[in-house]
Parts: structure tokens; sequence; C-alpha cells
């Protein structure tokens, strides 16, 4: 036996690595990353401003100029709290640290699979609740397991990931209102969703809200903010790591996201887009095709393994969901530019009519 086989706790042995595919000169339309680079007029702009870094000193502990971009951003209000992470996967990690060994996470799914990574990581019990067949939240089936398993931390991705569809509001609110858990709305597709909890929050001192900026055009910065009642936030701020977000990071980001009408007028293009793929995939005889309002399309497909293969030969890389649980034959489309969802709509209906 190897040092680290004898080494390593036994439940990290028999995890799987998260897998990213590597993309090469491919079309990515896998990981629900935005199609639009920076304007060429900003790029001069944007360096200029990287270029007064003091990379030489620690990043400013609190992010303090890129906690009130963000909240001028998505209209956070002052009486909230906010906390910065390394996308939402280490806000993720955070809220399962400060629970108590043993303690439960409950998520539906299928749904985003880190909730249930980062429970095992941090030494939590996970429970999944199956989805309805359509893809809908089962609300008795949840509530039945939070009477069960009393969870301390409730995830419901809104929208899902990776089925793309929001939930029933009022369901969402009585889960939120019949636990004493602490319930996590993960706004990750915010953007696109054209409806959001952070207003709740007032109501609801068990409710916090994660969004990300990668669905937005910025998946490369890494930046995630979790928004709850300040209290709440204050307290989950003794479990961030010092200056976890990069000068780098802070800054890019500070200039970035001040661009409010680019990112607002790219997701009314990709909204639009969304639409025009979603009546494409529907006219493809055989295809089951689920509705969305993230930036992403989930579709059951003939054949779905050979068509992801196609797809990849001819350059275009989706993402293939077949083998998971509940997505039998199911595939994940990114959506992306007009030239882009023409090229995959291309290739699948040539799949379909050779």
């Amino acid at each position: 036996m190897s040092f680290i086989d004898n080494w390593l706790r036994a439940d990290i042995k028999a995890i799987n690595a998260y897998h990213v595919p590597p993309a090469g000169d491919m079309i990515k339309l896998d990981a629900m990353e935005s199609p639009f680079a920076l304007a060429d007029e900003l790029v001069g702009q944007y360096l200029a401003y990287l270029a007064e870094s003091e990379l030489n000193r620690y990043p400013n502990p609190s992010a303090d100029a890129l906690n009130q971009t963000l909240r001028e951003l998505m209209d956070i209000p002052d009486e909230f709290g906010v906390l910065l992470g390394n996308g939402s996967d280490e806000l993720i990690q955070l809220l399962a640290l400060a629970c108590e060994t043993g303690d439960t996470i409950l998520s539906v799914e299928p749904s985003f699979v880190m909730y249930d990574m980062i429970a095992r990581f941090t030494r939590l019990n996970y429970q999944g609740v199956a989805l309805t067949d359509d893809y809908q939240l089962d609300l008795s089936a949840m509530l039945d397991a939070m009477t069960t398993h009393n969870p301390k931390l409730v995830f419901i991705a809104y929208p899902n990931n990776p089925t793309g569809n929001t939930f029933d509001r009022e369901a969402i609110e009585t889960i939120i209102q019949s636990t004493e858990a602490m319930v996590v709305l993960d706004e990750a597709y915010y953007a696109y969703a054209g409806d959001s909890f952070i207003a709740d929050i007032a109501k609801y001192p068990n409710l916090v809200v994660l969004r990300s900026v990668s669905k937005i055009g910025f998946a490369g910065l890494r930046l995630g903010l979790l928004v709850g009642n300040a209290q709440t936030v204050a307290e989950l701020d003794k479990l961030r790591l010092p200056y976890n977000i990069n000068t780098l990071t802070q800054m890019s980001a500070n200039f970035l996201l001040q661009q409010k009408t680019m990112i607002s007028d790219n997701a009314s293009v990709i909204i639009e887009q969304r639409q025009q793929l979603l009546s494409k995939l529907n006219a493809v005889a055989g295809l089951t095709v689920y509705p969305s309002q993230a930036n992403f399309i989930l579709f059951k497909a003939p054949q779905a393994q050979a068509l992801f293969d196609y797809l990849k030969a001819n350059g275009v890389l989706i993402k293939n969901l077949s083998s998971a649980p509940k997505l039998t034959d199911c595939l994940r489309v990114t959506v992306g530019d007009a030239t882009q969802n023409q090229l995959f709509m291309r290739i699948v209906n040539q799949f379909y009519t050779s």
C-alpha cells in the first residue's frame, strides 16, 4: 500500500474528482459560460485599471470597493450582509463548515453535484429528494424528508442546474417557513430567470441567497457572493479564510461589474437566443426539450451518446448527462451567440437526417 493510500481518509479515496473535460479548439457549449468577450473599447481602460494593482501587498481583506459594486449591480439592500468567495463553491463549503460533524445537507435531485461532494468533504450527511418526472419540486416529498432527516442546510438551485427550470415560488416559501434549517437559494443564473429571493431575506432569517458572476460573463474571475441577514453574514465571515479574494480578482471585478448596461444587454441577447434555440430544438423530431429560465437547455435525445460524440467530432462540446440518475439520454447545451447556436443546430439536424 502506498503512503497516500495509507494516509488518506477512506471516504475521500472513494470520491471521484470533479471532472472538467478538455475543450481544445472546440466551441464550448458545455459549462454555462457567457459567449461574450470584453468589448474592444473597454480593453485599454481595463488594462490601465489593472496597472494600478499593488501586487506586492495583500488584497483588501474585506474587498470594500467590490462589495459596493456588487450591491449596485444586483440591487442588494444596504441592510443585508454580503460575503464574497472564490466562486459560490467556496461559499457552499463555508456553509458546510459551519455545521456539526454528522449534520445533514438536503437538496433536490438532480441538481448541482457540489452540494453532495462538499457534504462528503466536510463529514456531513447528504440527502437528495427526487424531483418529479418533469423535474418539478415535489413539495410533499421535501417536507417529509425535512421531518425525517432534520437537515441543517437545505440547498435549492433557482433556476436548477442541470434542468434549467425555476420551481414554484410558493412551494419554496413553504419550505423556508417549515424548517429551522438554513435554506440556501442558489441563484447562479439569476440574470436569466426573471425572479429572485433576495428581497425575501428581510422576511426570513433562515434564508440566504448565493450568486455568481460566472454566468454573466466573468467565469474566469471565480467570484461568488452570499447575501443574507447582516448578523448571519457576520457569523459566517468567521469561517472565511483571510484575503480569500485576490487583488487581481477584486480589481478586475470592480471595473468589469460597473459595466451594468453591457451586462444587462448581453443577458437580454442570451434570453432571446435561448427562446430561438428552444424553438429549433423542439422542431427536431424525437427530442424532448425542457423549459429553461437559465442560460442553458436540457433535452432528452435518441442516441444521446452518439449525438454527443458527433457534435464533438464536428467541433462543438456540450455536456453529456445521459449516465446520471434521472437524466437518462439527457444532454445539456449552453446558449451561445447566434453563430454558435446556428452551428450547433446544423450539426444536430445533420445527425438526425443523415
